[in-house]
């Protein structure tokens, strides 16, 4: 073999070794406006990293919620990259599901990262998760129906005000529901919403034994309250309604108010999505005068399963979506207003972010006001918000959004529900040995 030939086999031999270490992550993601328009951008990830793929799976959030923890609790090892939330990462990473992002980059600035976000996907001190876009709750409202119907919207109104004046804002002739709120069975989706809204009328899972709570008159108010202004003032078919759903209604002029994640402001201010982009007005989560509001904490955020073979390529690409260059990219190609908000301290000292996004202090207001430690008006034995934070929540979480669904589908009383929820939490939580 002469030189020449030689060189140019090792060449070869270089190119296909090249081509051999190409990796493909999968990513299992949840089909929201943010996510997807993630998956618009990532030439600039690629770009840098030929020699990793993507391949995405983009599913609903009952759906993603379900496969993806049955992939990590049988190490079923289909997805690289994970989006999950604020309640799954520290009991996943104490279970050894979830692996340390501790090799992020020198330029990540993990001490950017909002303190009450951060806390959220920590474990022992290690971050688990990096997040994606971090939320609370607030009400999105039609300043124009508000005005039509003689009300002006408090900063930090009563749920008796919100009830009061969604029935004024409804116009069935027009299409116009006062109140769109979710309904959509499932822990996350029409739980999330509920759970917050009982701890604003005093009412919460448990007490300081463990003892389900659904039998007392707290609950009561709260799914009274619910299924009675939602009969009156909410869209037909509202069992059916979760964030998605919700978003399309109120984008399309047929809601006149939306309590839901904070999330949703830019794209129910956006022109390019929103037919009254121009007519948004913002107020806090409503109380009831006991001293909480019915604000969550929530981040959508990306972790890496212990189990993959790919790990130092799922870590640059979490690295790369939860970056400042990330909030950069997205600026410069939709604007400040469409960056992911909610994750990091310097995008809300940022000048252009505020100009551009009316809603960045109530955000950033609503995020630090929700307290994971003392989420309720009395003492609880949990953390979490509008979630318990113990390993059976979600399956708990599921079945009692089953009943409050059918009970506002009137497929059942409020009085059956509660009963029935009383009935399955108290077993569940005997069989996991919290109620002695």
């Amino acid at each position: 073999m002469n030189l020449k030939t030689f060189l140019l086999g090792t060449c070869s031999a270089v190119v296909i070794a090249g081509f051999a270490q190409a990796e493909t992550l999968t990513i299992a993601t949840v089909n929201n406006g943010d996510m997807v328009r993630m998956q618009g951008l990532t030439d600039d990830f690629t770009k840098t990293n030929p020699d990793i793929q993507l391949e995405w799976v983009t599913l609903e959030e009952n759906v993603l919620r379900e496969r993806v923890t049955t992939d990590i609790a049988t190490k079923g090892g289909q997805y690289d990259v994970l989006t999950i939330g604020t309640y799954e990462v520290p009991i996943w990473a104490k279970q050894g599901w979830l692996l340390p992002l501790d090799n992020l980059g020198a330029d990540y600035d993990v001490d950017d990262l909002l303190p009450a976000i951060r806390a959220g996907l920590t474990l022992d001190g290690k971050l688990y998760a990096a997040p994606f876009y971090g939320e609370s709750s607030f009400i999105m409202y039609r300043k124009d129906l508000m005005e039509k119907a003689g009300l002006t919207m408090p900063d930090a109104p009563t749920w008796e005000f919100v009830g009061e004046a969604a029935r004024k804002m409804t116009d069935r002739a027009a299409g116009i529901s006062g109140i769109c709120l979710r309904g959509k069975a499932g822990w996350g989706e029409n739980m999330a919403f509920l759970t917050a809204t009982a701890n604003a009328f005093g009412a919460r899972w448990f007490d300081e034994n463990w003892k389900p709570q659904f039998d007392q008159p707290e609950w009561k108010n709260t799914l009274d309250m619910y299924v009675k202004l939602m009969n009156d003032a909410g869209p037909q078919g509202a069992s059916s309604n979760g964030f998605n759903e919700n978003l399309a209604l109120f984008q399309q002029g047929k809601c006149g108010m939306w309590i839901d994640a904070t999330v949703a402001a830019s794209f129910v201010t956006n022109p390019k999505d929103s037919t009254v982009a121009d007519k948004v007005g913002f107020a806090l989560a409503p109380d009831t005068g006991l001293g909480k509001r019915g604000n969550w904490l929530w981040a959508w955020s990306l972790g890496i399963p212990a189990g993959t073979q790919k790990a130092d390529a799922a870590q640059k690409f979490v690295s790369w979506a939860t970056s400042k260059h990330y909030l950069n990219l997205v600026a410069e190609k939709e604007g400040w207003a469409n960056v992911p908000p909610g994750t990091r301290t310097s995008l809300y000292a940022n000048p252009g972010y505020q100009k551009a996004a009316p809603f960045a202090k109530m955000t950033l207001d609503s995020i630090n006001a929700a307290d994971p430690t003392k989420p309720t008006v009395k003492p609880v034995p949990y953390v979490g918000v509008q979630f318990v934070a113990i390993p059976e929540f979600q399956g708990i979480g599921t079945t009692v959004g089953q009943l409050f669904s059918a009970a506002l589908a009137g497929q059942m009383s409020v009085d059956d529900a509660l009963a029935q929820a009383q009935q399955v939490t108290t077993r569940e939580m005997t069989r996991g040995g919290y109620i002695k």
